[in-house]
């Protein structure tokens, strides 16, 4: 048995021909559906993009008890498993925070890896090196990210420089080596199409987009209000789609490589995300501080099993990403993790199978979420005052550690569930993304209203709703201050 996983990071399903977008130029992706099976209810769990990493080592929920931040030494990781149980797991990936404060742990869990230079803030080019003239658009962030991309930009001549494209090779490479080789799971995992949305201007030409020096195409996380035009909006959109379609065309590449080999009789296919991108919609640009509508957290997904033949056809029943460790698991033949939140999608490949009553989805501090297949119900803190904590062992933050004043208040308690009943250090959290935006209950019928426009008022129904969250937190093993939080009794 073989897998590859073709992992982006910022996909958005809005934007996906499958998924009724008419105007992305995405051949490979359209080509892909008639090559995999398309989930229409997949989601993801834990915001951003660590947080979902950790989901796809453990198979657990990591935003009720953590934010952003490395593997835990009592975690169980996939790839790792695979590894100890005779399968070579490879990773060949772009995306920095791997080699970062709050992702170190990652990388390690592989049989092997090897990484790529260059995405956003990488800070890899000396950042006194950064040509400003290469991007002069007064609307692109200022920071300290965007010098470092600038500086970056300066070494990224020809498009093979492009670290993605360099991803992708590496992978290809790979299955060049051990295409006629059995027991390996392959990891290609890029960090496009994350802004900025820098992309070469043959692309660019396909939506008419500007100058690129002119290109709206690295902004900040922000209500839109009246800070942008409508004009603007769609400038920015024009360029995360002109990244799309390279992303398509890497897509392309290994899909060209499946059928050199003819792969898809034994090896799985998974193409995946870890969230979406507002680019403008519910009045947002970003993705960590609004509201987890769907845009951000309603996900594409794609998986070719060689064990089925459901190709070409799609599934309505509600899946997220917890649900790839189990199925991977469950596909080398390696025994489950225990106490997963996720569940194994091969009945839902094969039947359309219900395998969740409902899921819950969120970032650390913000909204908990959960949903049943219809009714979203969005139930935030009872006040903006309210303590939110981190359980880990790991004290360090996307950069850096938690600071001396969150050290000093921090005290042992058992972590439950989720540290496998192992103890874990509680810290207060002062810098947990969700912690700052306190947003109000909302409660969604997403049958009638897809779009998220029109929140429902039916107590009755919204006491339903509480009852399937406290259920679902239940299941989690949430811990306590989160039902304080909430104003909600365990």
């Amino acid at each position: 048995m073989r897998a590859v996983m073709l992992m982006y990071d910022t996909l958005t399903r809005n934007y996906l021909p499958n998924y009724g977008c008419d105007f992305s130029v995405m051949p490979n992706f359209k080509r892909l559906a008639e090559k995999a099976v398309t989930f229409d209810e997949f989601y993801g769990g834990s915001m951003p993009c660590m947080p979902a990493r950790r989901e796809l080592h453990t198979g657990k929920y990591n935003f009720l008890h953590r934010g952003w931040g490395p593997l835990e030494p009592y975690d169980d990781s996939m790839p790792e498993t695979l590894s100890r149980n005779g399968i070579y797991t490879h990773l060949a990936t772009d995306h920095s925070h791997y080699w970062e404060d709050g992702g170190c742990t990652y990388h390690g869990r592989y049989s092997s890896w090897e990484g790529f230079r260059g995405q956003e803030g990488d800070r890899w080019v000396p950042q006194g090196e950064a040509d400003m003239s290469l991007n002069t658009c007064s609307l692109n962030k200022k920071n300290i990210s965007a010098v470092q991309h600038l500086a970056n930009r300066t070494r990224i001549v020809e498009e093979e420089d492009m670290p993605s494209v360099q991803t992708v090779s590496a992978g290809i490479d790979f299955i060049d080596h051990y295409h006629d080789k059995d027991s390996w799971f392959l990891q290609i995992e890029c960090f496009d199409p994350h802004e900025p949305f820098y992309v070469p201007d043959r692309f660019r030409k396909l939506y008419d987009c500007c100058d690129s020096k002119d290109a709206f195409n690295f902004p900040a996380y922000t209500p839109v209000d009246d800070k942008y035009t409508p004009e603007e909006i769609a400038a920015l959109r024009k360029e995360y789609c002109a990244l799309l379609s390279l992303c398509d065309e890497q897509l392309g590449r290994v899909l060209d490589t499946f059928d050199k080999y003819d792969l898809w009789k034994d090896t799985m296919l998974i193409v995946n995300t870890d969230h979406g991108f507002f680019l403008g919609e519910h009045n947002f640009i970003g993705k960590n501080f609004p509201p987890m509508y769907d845009e951000v957290i309603h996900t594409p997904f794609f998986i070719h099993d060689p064990r089925f033949g459901h190709d070409g056809e799609r599934r309505n029943s509600v899946c997220q990403t917890v649900d790839i460790v189990p199925t991977l698991l469950n596909y080398f033949g390696v025994e489950p993790f225990e106490e997963m939140d996720g569940r194994d999608l091969a009945p839902v490949i094969e039947n359309d199978e219900k395998i969740h009553e409902q899921i819950l989805y969120g970032v650390h501090g913000g909204q908990i979420n959960v949903y049943d297949g219809r009714y979203v119900f969005m139930k935030g803190s009872i006040d903006k005052d309210q303590p939110v904590y981190n359980m880990t062992l790991m004290p360090t933050n996307m950069r850096g550690f938690f600071s001396k004043e969150e050290l000093k208040d921090a005290k042992l308690v058992d972590g439950g569930k989720y540290s496998h009943h192992l103890p874990v250090v509680q810290f207060p959290a002062l810098h947990s993304m969700g912690s700052f935006f306190c947003w109000p209950d909302a409660l969604y019928d997403k049958a009638n209203d897809p779009d998220q426009k029109h929140p429902v008022t039916d107590p009755e129904l919204i006491k339903h709703m509480t009852a399937r969250l406290k259920d679902a937190m239940k299941a989690a093993d949430a811990p306590d201050w989160q039902y304080t939080r909430l104003g909600i009794e365990k």
